[in-house]
């Protein structure tokens, strides 16, 4: 049996993405966890465009990658594939507060506008945010902000796992 067949599932979404090389950057990332990648449409460029191909590199065609045609397509598919958690700089709570350790989906929006505000209003209680120590930044690139919540999750899940016991 492989560590495949019993860590807890990880999910990306990408809802609305716009630059190719965050997307590419991101399924990178994706593949180095053996997590899946949602690319909500509509997508602010070409799935095949050189500048995710080039981002992803020679990896980009293993990325495990499914893309849905709508938010209203893959929201009632999301609570089937984990506990969702919507990354929002307006969250109360921070990535640091939450449970990552079982199946797990990781929601970010677009890089100009991040998550619309029907999805934020929907799932309030599901917000949450990276902290950021400076007052004058808000949010980083989503690329970034996805592989700090990808990385936390695989932390949290090998903490949990460990003789020492959980996480927190």
């Amino acid at each position: 049996m492989t560590s495949e067949d019993t860590e807890p599932s990880l999910h990306v979404v990408m809802v609305e993405p716009e630059i190719p090389g965050n997307t590419g950057n991101l399924g990178r990332t994706c593949l180095s966890i053996n997590a899946k990648l949602h690319l909500v449409e509509p997508l602010g460029f070409d799935i095949d465009d050189r500048a995710v191909k080039r981002a992803g590199l020679d990896y980009w065609k293993h990325v495990n990658l499914e893309v849905w045609p709508s938010w209203e397509a893959i929201e009632p598919q999301i609570e089937d594939l984990g506990a969702p958690w919507f990354f929002s700089a307006e969250a109360e709570q921070t990535l640091w507060d939450v449970d990552l350790t079982g199946d797990t989906v990781l929601i970010f929006g677009c890089e100009t506008r991040g998550l619309p505000d029907a999805i934020r209003e929907r799932h309030r209680e599901r917000l949450v945010k990276i902290p950021m120590l400076s007052p004058h930044i808000r949010s980083i690139n989503v690329s970034n902000a996805a592989a700090v919540a990808i990385f936390e999750t695989r932390r949290q899940r090998s903490n949990s796992n460990s003789p020492r016991g959980g996480h927190r």
